[in-house]
């Protein structure tokens, strides 16, 4: 009976939020499916609460939300986390369901005693240039493997394209595409390619309204969501870029509201400033174009941005629907016509697939 047991793969999961309750079904769905090898819970926890013994005993998978919520341990320290995962016996798998700076900064830890990471958590990839090569350097060194395919158009194959794009030897010449759901939905309804759209306050409240905002939109508006994709696409296409904030990303917020203390208040004065919208939109309507929040990188002349841009109706980035992303590969071997990925880049299910996708990658190469 040995045998059956050594094929064993340990999960750890901090966040159980919106991606990350997706992701736990996924994961219980995962686990019925394919026995080996058998996929034991150890941990998980929340920013409060957690669930755990120190002698790793299996987490059943069902019903995890009631269990977390009336358990009475508190999250490990990550460095105490680490240790308690290491010690084990078996490969574990660390999934990083939340946006936290402090647990990107662990990564090369978790990494550097083998500990492997799949996540959809942008920061750990967006931030300083050193963090991103501490990441990998770990990795490397102790052969652990490092995932992030969500962190970038949720489930939607695109750090993986780019990452065979590159690994086969094509030359990636530049990345331009509508990366934020939230920009994606609100100009596709404030100037859509028939129709007139409404007025870019009332376009802003009724995202927010639809649950495609953050709960402060300036936090979407600010460019800097897109700001962090671009820093992980133009990372992996070789381009050293110091962090979200060393190239040029322009702001949506009018500069009077930028410090007023709410959400709501902003919403409020919004629609004072909505002349300054209208002129972009009459501008590109005149030229016969739209206008659209896009994100390029040039990575011939090593130029990102982030900002708006107007194009021909007959533009895929202009014929988007919803709030799909849509990103675009010119390379060498694609020549003129660019390869296209499109669709959802936000929702909690389509998220956690990207995770649970990432979780089956590692699975293949350390189990």
């Amino acid at each position: 009976m040995a045998a059956a047991s050594a094929r064993q793969v340990n999960i750890a999961i901090i966040g159980a939020g919106g991606v990350g309750k997706c992701f736990l079904s996924q994961l219980e769905q995962l686990a019925a499916r394919r026995p080996s090898p058998k996929l034991v819970l150890t941990y998980i926890c929340t920013s409060k609460k957690a669930l755990y013994s120190t002698d790793h005993v299996a987490i059943s998978l069902s019903n995890i939300p009631s269990s977390l919520a009336s358990s009475q341990q508190a999250p490990l320290p990550l460095p105490k986390l680490v240790d308690f995962l290491s010690t084990s016996g078996s490969k574990t798998v660390l999934v990083d369901n939340t946006s936290s700076q402090d647990v990107a900064d662990a990564y090369p830890i978790f990494l550097s005693r083998g500990i492997s990471v799949v996540t959809p958590n942008k920061k750990a990839f967006s931030s300083s240039y050193k963090l991103w090569q501490d990441i990998f350097a770990a990795a490397e060194q102790s052969g652990a493997k490092v995932f992030h395919e969500s962190s970038v158009g949720a489930g939607l194959p695109v750090i993986s394209t780019l990452k065979d794009l590159v690994d086969t030897g094509d030359e990636v010449t530049k990345i331009e595409g509508v990366f934020s759901g939230t920009m994606s939905f609100l100009f596709n309804s404030f100037a859509p390619t028939s129709g007139s759209g409404g007025k870019w306050s009332a376009e802003v409240k009724k995202a927010k309204e639809l649950g495609y905002t953050e709960p402060d939109p300036r936090d979407d508006l600010n460019g800097l969501d897109v700001a962090r994709k671009l820093t992980i696409l133009a990372r992996l296409a070789g381009l050293p870029v110091e962090s979200p904030t060393s190239f040029p990303v322009q702001s949506l917020i009018p500069k009077e509201l930028e410090s007023v203390a709410s959400g709501d208040e902003f919403l409020e004065k919004l629609p004072a400033f909505d002349a300054q919208m209208e002129e972009t939109k009459a501008e590109a309507e005149k030229e016969g174009k739209v206008v659209r929040f896009v994100g390029s990188i040039d990575v011939t002349t090593k130029q990102v941005k982030v900002g708006l841009e107007k194009f021909d109706l007959s533009h895929p980035i202009a014929a988007l629907k919803g709030s799909d992303n849509i990103i675009s590969f010119y390379t060498r071997r694609y020549g003129s016509n660019p390869l296209i990925i499109q669709g959802a880049g936000a929702g909690g299910d389509v998220t956690a697939m990207g995770v649970t996708s990432d979780l089956l990658k590692v699975l293949s190469q350390i189990a």
